[in-house]
């Protein structure tokens, strides 16, 4: 839906949409265009986009960066921020950085974008931007990188510092750690201390407290599981097998039993009135 709209022109715009045309350079001829709203949501919802200062902007190719969305709509105010997403949804908050080496993502399609001003009139400014010519995303002092020159720098991107790498990883592991340390911390003060309900929770304890929860304990403990089947299958490989073997059991049961009848009358039959 968001490519079938870069055909349309600034009348053509969905309601409550504003169309803003744009070009990646001069030399383009056809503009593409860009469809802006305020963003609206309930008061608290989307902490990372405040209303009254977010436009939300459908429609986005995969060319256009923060950087160049940042820059196309500077001259409506001062940019706080630019989130480029997948497809719309509430966001929040980034409490941990974005790693520069894990979860990197490849835009390969269309997206939509927040940007966020610092103050409301921003976002009325650029929805005005309709009336002007297309807007430029590459330009001599900003060009946008295609081509080899894309290629290069993604590969030069690509090549990891092992210094970084090592320090990033450092500290992962020392906020992993320190989070470990936390909850440890946390379940030795709620010990033995009784819950809503009333109930305690109990802990095994011991020098072995328990089968660790790895790979290669779960591999022996399926290991084992398949074995005891498989010892089980062979003993009885056939349903006759499996009767039979019940059968002769009930028999042997029988037999005890009639045994131990006999070997009581034996006994209640000698025994004699001794009172000496």
């Amino acid at each position: 839906k968001m490519a079938a709209a870069t055909e349309r022109v600034a009348g053509e715009a969905p309601a409550g949409y504003t169309a803003l045309a744009v070009k990646f350079g001069a030399r383009q001829r056809s503009p593409h265009c860009l469809l802006v709203k305020e963003h609206q949501v309930r008061e608290g919802a989307d902490t990372a986009h405040p209303p009254r200062r977010t436009l939300f902007v459908l429609n986005v190719p995969p060319y256009c960066g923060p950087d160049s969305l940042s820059r196309l709509f500077s001259r409506c105010g001062h940019v706080q921020s630019v989130d480029i997403c997948d497809k719309p949804g509430p966001g929040e908050k980034n409490e941990m950085p974005t790693s520069k080496f894990f979860n990197r993502k490849t835009v390969t399609g269309f997206q939509v974008a927040y940007v966020v001003f610092r103050k409301p009139a921003g976002v009325q400014a650029a929805k005005a931007l309709s009336q002007e010519g297309p807007l430029l995303i590459s330009t001599e002092s900003h060009p946008v990188k295609t081509g080899i020159s894309k290629w290069i720098a993604s590969y030069e991107a690509s090549v990891v510092d092992p210094k970084e790498l090592k320090a990033e990883v450092d500290a992962y592991m020392q906020d992993y750690d320190k989070k470990m340390a936390e909850e440890e911390a946390k379940a030795a003060e709620e010990e033995g201390v009784p819950d809503e309900e009333g109930w305690v929770k109990v802990t095994r304890k011991g020098r072995k407290p328990g089968l660790p929860r790895t790979e290669a304990a779960n591999l022996r403990l399926l290991e084992k599981e398949k074995q005891k089947r498989a010892r089980k299958e062979l003993l009885n490989f056939y349903a006759w097998q499996h009767r039979e073997t019940k059968r002769e059991h009930i028999a042997q049961l029988r037999k005890k039993f009639e045994e131990d009848k006999q070997r009581i009358a034996l006994m209640r039959a000698q025994r004699k009135f001794r009172p000496y």
